[in-house]
């Protein structure tokens, strides 16, 4: 039946409907007529209600409700996620039951939807006692570490989990064989680096260096500096970006690790001259003798009941025999490989020095430093004519190379401090040092030094209150400096210099307030201030 309407084409009234498709086309020039096909909403409630709209597809030949499509494509996220996270099947599985419980089988979609499976799969590893840093799953994710926290402490508040203690020392030993620095050593060369950091971490566990601290970074100054005593090039920057951390953070906890090593070498004969620029030439003797410390067993009362027997004589000679320069320059030509093996650990029971218990031979410090001093002088000599003999010139050639190949027996792995130990057991071994958490030295050097302030700002108050019984001359504080005069070729003066600060004048305030001293101490002197000066009429 033809329609009233013209077409827009042709302008005939030739306008009829297709049966198949429902559209308006005309006959004539057969051009499709748009929006043709509406539907009036015809009837009651069984009455016809349009033409039903269809949205998403999954697959060849199926159609999707909103719901489903949702559901498949928050599936194919999750599996994408589980793979760049290297996670096995049966991890997956969990991962995806966990958020499937958790949103009650809505899954969902958006940003927040990624970081969500990141913080569930991190929670499921971490039940597990599996290593899956932070870091990592937020570096996948492509978020915040913080913004990954915070969803990870709202998966675990929603589950009711109790996630057990970071194991740092199972993280060190994924990292060393994942980093791709270290992916072509031999295997006896990774087992030695293994234990060695397996060691050096479980120290820094006594020391408190990974007290409230992030672990990774501790991890990469462990990394590198096992890499540097094994004569790798290893920079910390490369494993910084391979672990997905910070470079400052791992470059601080690198020089806390040597501060750590340096404290420790004080004993040594030649401690006093060792510092965090040499101490990676020391360290192999540093190392020895807290491997050595901490093979010696206690009762647990700080009571030594085994010892190892150790040769004094042997020990001293065999540590001063080294053909490593100490950090000093001294090289020594004269000795070859076999006089540098070490004989650190082991002892020579005919000898008349060998020992079963300290406290029956004691040497003191000054006479070890005195036979260390004693032996580079008459060595320097011998070295002096040789090379004179020789006609060498240049007589520093080798002073500052570290000769490992000749000493290659300084570790030994015989601690247990070299496998996985529980966090009671790290505490009670003797390494040779107990330090205080980093945080708490500087404490109570800022302490101190708040001491000193009161003290000096005491003593300026009452020189402005008492001048008379003021002592003269010029103290540690408030303190004029008069300007030089200016020679003739100069012109500029110096200015004068003040030896305050705010710091100083803030405590000078609270001490005409009567505030405590050991209030003042503790250094929260926006409380102060608001407690005693600002908030006095009101009070």
């Amino acid at each position: 039946m033809e329609s009233s309407r013209a077409c827009p084409s042709c302008k005939k009234r030739t306008l009829v409907p297709d049966d198949v498709t429902g559209n308006t086309f005309c006959a004539s020039c057969g051009l499709v007529q748009e929006y043709s096909n509406f539907q009036a909403h015809i009837g009651g409630i069984n009455g016809p209600t349009g033409t039903f709209i269809r949205h998403g597809t999954a697959g060849s030949g199926t159609i999707n409700t909103y719901k489903e499509n949702k559901v498949y494509h928050a599936q194919e996220s999750i599996n994408d996620l589980m793979f760049k996270l290297g996670l096995s099947v049966q991890k997956s599985q969990d991962v995806k039951a966990m958020v499937e419980d958790i949103t009650v089988g809505e899954y969902g979609q958006g940003d927040w939807f990624p970081i969500f499976v990141g913080a569930c799969a991190y929670v499921v590893m971490r039940k597990d006692h599996k290593i899956l840093p932070i870091v990592d799953v937020a570096y996948v994710v492509g978020c915040d570490v913080y913004e990954l926290g915070r969803m990870i402490t709202r998966v675990v508040g929603f589950t009711g989990l109790k996630l057990p203690e970071f194991d740092i020392v199972n993280a060190f030993e994924c990292s060393i064989q994942m980093c791709p620095s270290f992916s072509d050593l031999p295997e006896d060369v990774v087992q030695r680096m293994l234990k060695q950091g397996v060691f050096l971490v479980q120290c820094l566990i006594k020391w408190f260096i990974t007290t409230g601290r992030t672990p990774m970074p501790v991890v990469a100054a462990v990394l590198v500096f096992v890499g540097e005593l094994n004569e790798l090039d290893v920079k910390i920057e490369d494993v910084a970006m391979e672990l997905h951390v910070t470079v400052s953070t791992c470059r601080r906890r690198y020089k806390e690790l040597l501060e750590r090593l340096v404290e420790v070498a004080r004993v040594l004969p030649w401690g006093e001259d060792v510092t965090v620029k040499n101490i990676s030439k020391n360290a192999p003797f540093v190392i020895q003798y807290m491997e050595l410390k901490s093979m010696r067993k206690s009762d647990g009362k700080g009571q030594i009941i085994e010892h190892y027997d150790c040769d004094m004589e042997e020990l001293v000679e065999d540590c001063l025999s080294k053909r490593i320069g100490y950090g000093y320059g001294y090289g020594f030509d004269s000795y070859n490989s076999k006089d540098c093996s070490s004989n650190y650990f082991e002892a020579d029971s005919s000898s008349n020095l060998a020992i079963a218990c300290q406290d029956k031979y004691q040497v003191s410090p000054e006479s070890l430093t005195m036979i260390y001093a004693k032996y580079l002088e008459e060595v320097s000599l011998v070295k002096a004519s040789a090379e004179a003999e020789a006609g060498i010139v240049n007589k520093r050639k080798r002073g500052n190379t570290f000769d490992f190949e000749a000493c290659s027996e300084w570790w030994r792995g015989e601690s247990d401090l070299s496998k996985k130990l529980i966090l009671k057991k790290v505490l009670e071994k003797d390494v040779g040092l107990d330090a205080m958490p980093p945080s708490f030295n500087r404490g109570c050097l800022s302490k101190a030094k708040r001491q000193d302030k009161i003290k000096a700002a005491k003593l300026r108050i009452q020189r402005m209150m008492h001048p008379g019984t003021a002592n003269s001359g010029c103290s540690n504080d408030l303190c004029l400096v008069e300007p030089e005069k200016p020679k003739k070729k100069k012109k500029r003066r110096k200015k004068l210099q003040v030896e305050t600060d705010w710091e100083d004048l803030i405590i000078e305030t609270l001490l005409l307030h009567n505030v405590k001293d050991e209030e003042i101490e503790k250094g929260h002197y926006n409380v102060l201030l608001a407690l005693h000066v600002f908030n006095d009429d009101i009070a």
